[in-house]
């Protein structure tokens, strides 16, 4: 096959995505595949490149890419790197070479990636592409309209409200001390804090609206962090998430060595079947038949939260995705492998 593997863009996330990208391009090459990686962003040349044979050509995206680093980057930085960034999202001939694909990778992470907005686009202009579709990815990353879907659902979340920044009140929250604050839309923890009295919650309010205009205040659930990934309609082993220092922010989850992952989580058979049969609701009552990741705390209550959906789930070194299909024998090749076809309905 012939498959673009879309990666970069403008997010926050965008580090993130191109180490996701440069994984997989690597993995579909050792699958046999003609492989492009390719910058949503950027673009391949000029506007008016030939882009004839574009899958048989040297790809020097790859040996561009080298580690995420501790801070995500700035947005305003971002937009320098294209001369004509106003002109719009896409860089020069993305849309031309991803109709000349078989299937897009979709390799994006943050709200570009994965807010719906590109896969509307290629919705519209006939182009093949991994994970969800639109309506559903929109829905999955707004966190208030998630909250709103699981509570339907029955899917237990967090006590808290979402405040628009036209209505911002830096008094305590009705959840109380301490909470978490984070961005509407974001992803990968950017922006997010925990606050723990009134001078903390200002300085949240300040980071998390200095990202979006609308952010969402949870109680703070004192507990065990897992993540359950949803391929294909199954749910996979629960992977446990332990920071060796402070929460499971951007630098801990990109940062080798900056947490613990055990996957098969430890717990109760009981409990485990539990945390899985609610990730696939989860994901049904989003509509993400493809796949996704869910996020959960465990309360030392006993209480089960899940915190977010993910619908391009990260596929970096650290990634947890990948660790819990390697739980079960699925080497990350055949993973990758596997979300394509899961993509298309086809086998290869």
């Amino acid at each position: 096959m012939n498959i673009t593997v879309l990666c970069g863009g403008i997010s926050t996330e965008r580090d993130v995505s191109l180490i996701t990208g440069k994984n997989v391009a690597e993995a579909l090459r050792r699958n046999g595949h003609n492989v492009l990686l390719l910058d949503a962003f950027l673009g391949y040349g000029e506007p008016d490149a030939d882009i004839s044979g574009i899958f048989e050509k040297d790809d020097s995206l790859l040996d561009k890419i080298s580690a995420i680093s501790e801070k995500a980057p700035d947005i305003a930085t971002l937009n320098e790197l294209r001369k004509d960034y106003e002109r719009g999202y896409f860089g020069p001939n993305v849309i031309n070479i991803c109709r000349a694909s078989d299937i897009v990778f979709m390799a994006l992470h943050g709200e570009d990636g994965e807010n719906g907005r590109v896969q509307a686009a290629f919705d519209l202009n006939r182009i093949r592409y991994t994970g969800t579709g639109y309506m559903s990815s929109a829905l999955a990353m707004d966190k208030r309209m998630t909250r709103h879907i699981f509570k339907e659902a029955g899917v237990p979340v967090a006590e808290g409200i979402s405040m628009d920044i036209s209505s911002r009140s830096d008094e305590e929250p009705q959840c109380g001390f301490p909470c978490v604050v984070k961005p509407n839309c974001g992803g990968s923890s950017v922006g997010v804090s925990i606050a723990h009295n009134a001078e903390e919650y200002k300085e949240a309010l300040d980071l998390a609206f200095g990202y979006e205009n609308r952010v969402v205040v949870e109680e703070y659930v004192k507990g065990r962090e897992f993540s359950v990934a949803v391929v294909d309609g199954e749910a996979y082993p629960i992977i446990e998430i332990k920071p060796k220092s402070g929460f499971y922010d951007y630098k801990n989850k990109y940062q080798a060595g900056a947490t613990e992952e055990i996957c098969p989580a430890d717990l109760p058979e009981d409990v485990a079947k539990k945390m899985q049969g609610m990730a696939k609701k989860a994901a049904d009552a989003l509509t993400l038949d493809k796949y996704s990741r869910m996020d959960f705390i465990l309360g030392d209550n006993g209480k089960m939260i899940c915190l977010e959906a993910n619908t391009l789930p990260g596929m970096t070194p650290t990634s947890l995705l990948p660790q819990e299909a390697a739980a079960i024998g699925i080497s990350y090749d055949e993973l990758c492998e596997k979300l394509i076809q899961v993509s298309t309905g086809e086998d290869r």
